[in-house]
């Protein structure tokens, strides 16, 4: 049995090139469209294209998952050169590219898909954990059961400046953002069971209300797994990003913060001015 281990993503991970490089991690990029021209998510686009498009033609993007051909193809060739391959995925309920990646991984052995029942960052901890545990040289079979086993203990969560992109996706009412706007509340957008939902909501400037999440998300820090917790932002001003960074030290001083950008994915769902907080607790939600 092979004792190489590939450890890959889609794109949706969010991770950094930093990270990317640091754990050797491979990307699998799903497809965006913007009218009739097609893209490859951080190939050719970002996320600052898809703003100014918008910005000049109020179009928003579309997002195509990883096809089974390109999972097969990437498969083939992990395998051919004698390496498992523990693979992970945007949360099925919210894209194909999960059961793609599984319909995929039926012809070959030693490939391991592991839903991580999240999107962005959320994914990328799961990511990050496996790189990890490959370095300790853990099978790449253990491995993906115990980062199924550590999914439901990500997480993840977004404030959104303002709710235009999700009312243009059809993903809110016209009322809804009508009312948030009115009342200029921003929603925190969280992750639970594969898919998202509205938490609560908070009351005020956008750079004003964050550091109040950050600090309600992460608590005391006792229950917060401390050896990596992303500062993720679509877009957000550098003071903004820092404030929250800043809240995160304070409350785990020993965690690695990393500030990443998110994709093409959540950007074209939620638009410019969402941060989140995503880390991994000691137990899963809801308990």
């Amino acid at each position: 049995m092979s004792n190489k281990i590939t450890i890959a993503s889609d794109s949706t991970c969010d991770l950094s090139p930093e990270l990317i490089s640091r754990y050797g991690i491979h990307i699998l990029p799903l497809g965006v469209s913007l009218g009739e021209k097609q893209y490859t998510d951080g190939v050719d686009i970002d996320p600052d294209f898809i703003y100014a498009h918008y910005e000049k033609t109020g179009e928003l993007p579309k997002t195509a998952a990883v096809n089974l051909v390109d999972f097969e193809e990437f498969f083939a060739h992990e395998t051919s050169e004698g390496n498992a391959v523990v693979l992970f995925t945007i949360s099925t309920e919210m894209s194909s590219t999960g059961n793609n990646a599984r319909l995929a991984a039926e012809g070959f052995e030693n490939v391991f898909v592991v839903d991580t029942r999240n999107l962005s960052t959320g994914g990328g901890l799961l990511v990050i954990a496996a790189a990890e545990m490959a370095a300790e040289g853990i099978p790449a079979a253990e491995i993906a059961q115990k980062c199924e086993a550590l999914a439901p203990c990500v997480d993840a969560s977004f404030i959104i400046d303002s709710l235009e992109f999700l009312y243009k996706g059809g993903r809110c009412s016209a009322l809804a953002a009508f009312g948030a706007n009115m009342l200029s509340l921003k929603p925190c957008i969280v992750v639970k069971d594969g898919k998202m939902g509205v938490g609560k909501k908070y009351r005020g400037k956008f750079g004003a209300v964050l550091p109040k999440y950050v600090s309600e998300r992460l608590g005391d820090g006792s229950d917060v797994i401390k050896g990596h917790i992303f500062v993720t932002h679509a877009g957000c001003e550098p003071a903004i990003i820092q404030s929250c960074v800043d809240t995160v030290k304070s409350i785990a001083p020993e965690a690695e913060v990393h500030i990443t950008r998110a994709g093409c994915t959540i950007s074209s769902h939620c638009g410019r001015n969402t941060l989140g907080v995503l880390f991994i607790r000691t137990h899963a939600l809801g308990e």
